[in-house]
């Protein structure tokens, strides 16, 4: 189980997965119907725990682990439900985490070599997301 302090932070690495997944949803070629969302905020957490160490300031480098899960997040999250709903997980809770942390964060997707088309932020405006 998650420790109740360390979940704002890990929502920031979530914010970072959002806006990663919001460029593979923008550079799929395959459509798909819109149905319900099969990304939870469950799958969404698992799948970034390992970012939070390097969030979090304790780790110098992102681990792999962190990029290993991003993609992976990437790969499961193939709608715009799964992409809203990715986005949503970071919307509830990300306001709680400090500038310091948002801007590790965004620091992410270069390292994990995802393109992001937006700022990280907890402020994202999760109806945008096509």
């Amino acid at each position: 189980m998650l420790n109740k302090q360390l979940l704002p932070l890990l929502l920031v690495c979530i914010a970072v997965a959002a806006a990663a997944i919001t460029v593979m949803a923008t550079t799929t070629t395959a459509s798909s119907a819109d149905g319900d969302a099969t990304v939870t905020c469950s799958t969404v957490y698992s799948n970034l725990e390992p970012c939070l160490s390097y969030v979090l300031g304790g780790a110098l480098n992102v681990p792999s682990e962190c990029c290993s899960g991003l993609k992976s997040l990437l790969s499961t999250a193939r709608t715009k439900s799964d992409l809203q709903s990715a986005c949503n997980c970071v919307k509830s809770v990300a306001s709680g985490a400090t500038g310091v942390q948002i801007n590790r964060a965004a620091k992410i997707p270069g390292v994990c070599k995802a393109n992001i088309p937006f700022k990280i932020s907890p402020n994202v405006d999760c109806s945008k997301i096509k």
